[in-house]
C-alpha cells in the first residue's frame, strides 16, 4: 500500500453491504478485500461514500452518521458533510 492510499474497513454485515456496493460504484479505482468479519476498501488518494448512492440501494433515507455503526477502521483525512463522507490524502 502506497502512502497516498486511503482505506475504510467496515464490518462484513448485511447493514454494511449497501455501503460497500455504493463505494464500489462511486469509486472505480477502489479495491475491495473481503475477510470473514470485515470488508476493507482501499483507494488511491480519495474514497467517497455518497448518501444518495447508499439511499438508492437501501430504498430509504440514510443518515451518513449511520456509517459509524459499521466502521472498524479508516486511514486518511476525513471530510464529512450531510451528503458525503470522504477520506483523502493531503
Amino acid at each position: 500500500m502506497s502512502s497516498d492510499t486511503v482505506f475504510l474497513a467496515l464490518q462484513n454485515t448485511e447493514d454494511a453491504r449497501p455501503i460497500v456496493e455504493s463505494i464500489v460504484a462511486d469509486n472505480p479505482l477502489a479495491t475491495v478485500t473481503q475477510y470473514p468479519a470485515m470488508v476493507k476498501i482501499d483507494a488511491p488518494g480519495r474514497l467517497v461514500v455518497r448518501r444518495q448512492s447508499v439511499e438508492s440501494r437501501l430504498g430509504r433515507s440514510w443518515d451518513l452518521q449511520e456509517i459509524h455503526l459499521s466502521m472498524i477502521s479508516i486511514s486518511g483525512n476525513i471530510e464529512e458533510t450531510d451528503d458525503y463522507f470522504a477520506l483523502e490524502r493531503a
